[in-house]
């Protein structure tokens, strides 16, 4: 036995290691075990080929191999190492010669590292492969081999063909084979092997023969090799064929059934169609001369609708001219669209539309103007209701929303004529007045007070009654437009409704037509034959049809008409009368169904329109009333004008305060609005102190800032007592303390919230001057907008008048000071900084005491703040400028030459030191190093144009060597400064950036 013949090596695990064993693969869960190291058997034959043509030495070696080695591995099996064909005689004793004679005898262990294997083992394996395996031997049985050859013999006849075609050399197989090609020639034709010369030797013809034999041989070769390929193909060559004819005897029976469906096509039109498609023409020619009939009948419906606009105009019927004028109009673009007479109706009908907008508008100004304006002496119910309500639903139906407006006009027109009325008839019964010489406001302030007190009670009176009048007219106004939207809302709801029940009906229309249509489909040819003689069955049907058709429309316009009719019967009931409504109905009953003198939804407003027009009638009302204080207002302050309700005495004033009074709460209660004009006007005279108090202390803080040097002042320990109160949330003045209190020696700052204030003297009296205007207002609220007020001027006298001494430099002249230092700059910046602190604690204060519609008096407060803040800003701007002109100055000189550090950079680290030692103690650290940011941008910017202007570069020579120097100079000074430390200075941005 060779040695090939044994068992095949199996695949090696990559993971093998070096030292030649076999080892089981196993569970990784278990422990390793150690495994006793196998000795490989002795080479018996160690120059037996194998039979791949491969050496020995090919194997897998103990000592080279890294992969695990098994009994499979090995070189020579047990048989051909017995079997050696060499030797002349076997050996009997080749175990026992050499290991003893108990070794044929011993009982070899079963071995504990191979597991007993059972079929158990492979149950899974095979459910997952059953169904694969059931699929595989029904496929190899469907595609049986027609020839039953062996799989060996087709392989060995496929190789055996392969190596016939390998004989053929490759240049004949390549697609690009072309003999005219002289290179291919030369190769298929090789004329080397013949001789020059032109006779022809034995040599040549030999070699020629040769050639000729080859290239027969090439041939054959590919002949054979085709005809092979074609054997194998037969079955699929004749199955084509024959899949063909059949092909073509389909195709030719199709042909044959298509003329037989086209010849009883065309008998079937020429019997059945023709009779019945003229009598649809006829049907249809009779049913347009019908349309055109009633066309005609339309055409001279709207022909009359200009006389009959006339008519219901003259009538003052605004209404019903609309609602004929909008039918008209929607005939002529659904029905009459295009008809050549009536091209310019449209135009004439929008013509008159806005002629009628114009009359309604006039007409209810006209209304308005009477009915406000009559004697009060009549009766306070409403004047001509209906005509009012046809008005408000006219106008309401073109969308003119603005007649409000119009009423708003008239009625603060009517209140000013109640006053002028009262005034002249008071007048009349004082002898003593002039009235024709004399001007109505100063017939008033030659009064008497119980005369004028008279006069006022009398306009209070006229005022109710107006009020009243007014009242009852918007009530009818409002009921109008509320029953128009309650109408809208209805005819919407029935619309919905009927569209629910119309498709409901539709559904089940369709069911009995389809159980109808699915009984029919089974009488096919019996139909076909009935109505192939009797033609005229066809055509009634569709006749009748067609009638079932036109009916449910005209249902369903009558539905519809009457549904939008429904909306607008109620408001129009009460405006047209019974002469125009019966020519209303004979003009529009020649109309077509759906083209009725009905309001459509497009016409009248929406709901939230009404719904807005009916909030504005009631803001009207509340509206009235504020016009009526008002008036009374101007009575009142005409009267106060020379100060005359200053010198009451107070039973008077008692008198005139519980008159306005009664006069607001009748009022408030008539419109259910309470207006605050009238009590306005008489708090005004409560708050003629306020004015007193301000003056005051707006002189006193006009003289201490005057007067005031701009030091650093000491701050007594009572107002630092102040300042904590406030902090603690008591917004008052505090109480007297004890004499015991006053040993307390004052401090330097001011703390308030941890941060220390460098004050002067001013601002200290004007915390306590705040404080007293938040007593006032605890005091007295009804003035609280005025003293807030007050408070904010003096606020604002504060900053504009201290801005005036220090940044404008005032203090040299009032005060006499020598200049304005930095020292001066930044405690004038601190002490704005600390009122700025107490502004919103102000605000909050007087937020709590002021109606939620008095909020907007708080903008004061901001514009207060803004003006601080950029008064705190100009003056750090002008420190910054200050340094900023000292960079300009010193910098100009500035050249770039030893000796290093240079003068003048020494000249600007002392002049930003003396500026860091005057600012330091006064303004907080993150002040002062902003401040100082930008003081070195300022120093950045004047120190790069120099050195522009010197041609310095950032080129590593040695002038930027020496620039380096001076910057790490400046550097070193300025982060030296107290809380400039850690001051990022960015110094490379002095350097122009290459590009």
């Amino acid at each position: 036995m060779s040695s090939n013949q044994g068992s095949s090596p199996i695949p090696q695990s990559s993971g093998g290691t070096s030292d030649g064993l076999f080892r089981k693969p196993r569970d990784p869960s278990m422990a390793p075990r150690h495994y006793r190291t196998l000795r490989s058997l002795p080479d018996v034959c160690p120059k037996e080929p194998t039979g791949e043509g491969r050496g020995l030495c090919d194997g897998p070696s103990v000592v080279a191999d890294q992969h695990r080695w098994t009994v499979y591995n090995s070189k020579v099996n047990l048989p051909a190492a017995l079997n050696d064909p060499r030797l002349a005689k076997r050996e009997s004793d080749f175990f026992t010669k050499t290991w003893g004679l108990d070794f044929t005898e011993t009982d070899v262990m079963p071995s504990f590292y191979l597991p007993n294997i059972s079929r158990e083992h492979f149950s899974s394996y095979l459910q997952e492969t059953a169904q694969r395996e059931k699929i595989h031997e029904r496929c190899k049985n469907i595609c049986l081999n027609k020839d039953d050859l062996s799989v060996p013999t087709i392989t060995n006849n496929h190789d055996k063909a392969r190596a016939e075609l390998e004989q053929v050399p490759k240049m004949f197989m390549k697609p690009e084979f072309v003999l005219n090609d002289p290179a291919t020639f030369n190769a298929v034709l090789p004329w080397s092997h013949f001789s020059v010369a032109g006779g022809k030797n034995s040599r040549d013809v030999a070699s020629s023969r040769l050639l000729q034999e080859k290239l027969s041989h090439y041939l054959d070769v590919v002949e054979v090799s085709i005809a092979r390929q074609i054997s194998l193909r037969s079955e699929a060559f004749f199955h084509a064929m024959s899949s063909q004819h059949e092909l073509q005897d389909r195709l030719r029976e199709t042909a044959d059934a298509v003329a037989k469906l086209r010849a009883r096509t065309a008998a079937i039109d020429r019997v059945m169609c023709r009779g019945p498609l003229r009598a649809l023409r006829d049907a249809l020619t009779r049913s347009n001369c019908i349309k055109l009939h009633n066309k005609l009948k339309l055409m001279a419906a709207v022909h009359q609708t200009q006389p009959t606009v006339q008519l219901l105009l003259s009538t003052s019927e605004f209404v019903g001219a609309l609602e004929l004028i909008a039918t008209t109009k929607e005939v002529l673009q659904q029905e009459l669209q295009g008809i050549h007479s009536f091209r310019h109706l449209a135009s004439q009908l929008c013509e008159m539309e806005r002629l009628i907008d114009k009359m309604m508008v006039a007409d209810f100004s006209t209304y308005t103007q009477s009915d406000l304006n009559r004697a009060f002496e009549e009766d306070s119910q409403v004047l001509e209701k209906d005509r009012l309500q046809s008005l408000v639903f006219g106008l309401l139906r073109q969308r003119k929303l603005d007649f409000l407006d119009i009423y708003s006009e008239e009625m603060i027109q009517a209140a000013k004529n109640i006053v002028r009325q009262c005034v002249v008839k008071s007048v009349l019964q004082i002898s003593e007045i002039d009235a024709d010489t004399v001007k109505l406001h100063e017939q008033m302030r030659l009064m008497t007070f119980h005369q004028w007190f008279d006069l006022l009670l009398d306009i209070f009176e006229h005022f109710i009654l107006f009020l009243k009048r007014i009242k009852a007219t918007l009530s009818v106004i409002r009921n109008v437009v509320l029953e128009v939207l309650d109408s809208s809302q209805r005819s919407r709801l029935a619309d919905v409704s009927s569209a629910t029940n119309h498709s409901d009906g539709r559904t089940n229309e369709d069911e009995e037509e389809e159980e109808s249509g699915g009984s029919t489909l089974h009488s096919g040819e019996a139909e076909l034959a009935y109505l192939t003689h009797e033609g005229l069955f066809i055509s009634d049907a569709l006749n009748e049809a067609e009638q079932r058709s036109n009916a449910t429309a005209h249902a369903q316009l009558r539905a519809q008409m009457h549904t939008e009719t429904c909306g607008s019967d109620s408001a129009s009931a009460t405006t047209e009368s019974s002469s125009s409504r019966e020519h209303n109905a004979n003009t529009t009953s020649s109309l077509p169904i759906g083209g009725a003198a009905v309001i459509s939804e497009d016409v009248m407003p929406s709901d939230l329109e009404l719904s807005r027009v009916a909030n504005n009638v009631q803001e009207l009302l509340y509206t009235a009333s504020d016009v009526s204080h008002d008036r009374c207002v101007k009575v009142l302050m005409t009267r106060a004008k020379d100060g005359s309700l200053e010198r009451l005495s107070s039973s008077e004033f008692v008198c005139l305060s519980q008159a306005v009074e009664s006069f607001a709460r009748d009022t408030e209660e008539l419109c259910g609005r309470r207006s605050m004009s009238l009590r306005g006007a008489l708090q005004s005279q409560a708050n003629r102190f306020v004015q007193r108090f301000h003056e005051e202390r707006k002189t006193k803080l006009s003289l201490l800032l005057d007067n005031e040097r701009w030091k650093q002042a000491e701050v007594p320990a009572e107002f630092q007592d102040l300042v904590d109160s406030i902090a603690d949330g008591r917004i008052t003045l505090p109480e007297r303390k004890p004499t015991g209190s006053e040993d307390r020696k004052p401090s330097e700052f001011l703390c308030v919230d941890g941060q220390k204030y460098a004050v002067v003297g001013t601002v200290l009296l004007l915390i306590r001057m705040f404080l007293e205007y938040c007593q006032c207002v605890n005091d007295i609220p009804s003035i609280t907008t005025d003293i807030l007020t007050r408070l904010a001027d003096l606020l604002k006298h504060f900053n504009s008048r201290s801005c005036q001494l220090v940044l404008g430099a005032g203090a040299l002249q009032v005060v006499g000071l020598k200049t304005i230092t930095t020292r001066n700059l930044a405690l004038a910046s601190r002490c704005l900084q600390l009122v700025l602190h107490y502004i919103p604690v102000i605000r909050a204060h007087f937020e709590t005491r002021l109606q939620p519609r008095q909020y907007s008096i708080l903008r004061h407060f901001d514009h207060i703040t803004k003006d601080y803040n950029d008064h705190i800003a100009e003056i750090s701007a002008k420190l910054v400028a200050i340094m900023d002109s000292m960079f300009e100055k010193a910098l100009s000189k500035y050249e770039v030459k030893a000796p290093m550090p240079s003068a003048c950079l020494r000249n600007v680290c002392k002049q930003m030191a003396k500026m860091h030692e005057a600012i330091y103690e006064l303004l907080p650290e993150e002040q002062t190093q902003m401040l100082f940011l930008r003081i070195n941008a300022s120093f950045k910017l004047h120190l790069k144009r120099q050195l522009a202007r010197l041609g310095v570069v950032n080129d590593g020579g040695p002038q930027y060597g020496l620039v380096m120097v001076d910057v790490a100079f400046y550097s070193e000074n300025v982060q030296a400064l107290r809380s400039l430390e850690h001051l990022d200075l960015n110094m490379p941005e002095t350097w122009e950036q290459k590009r």
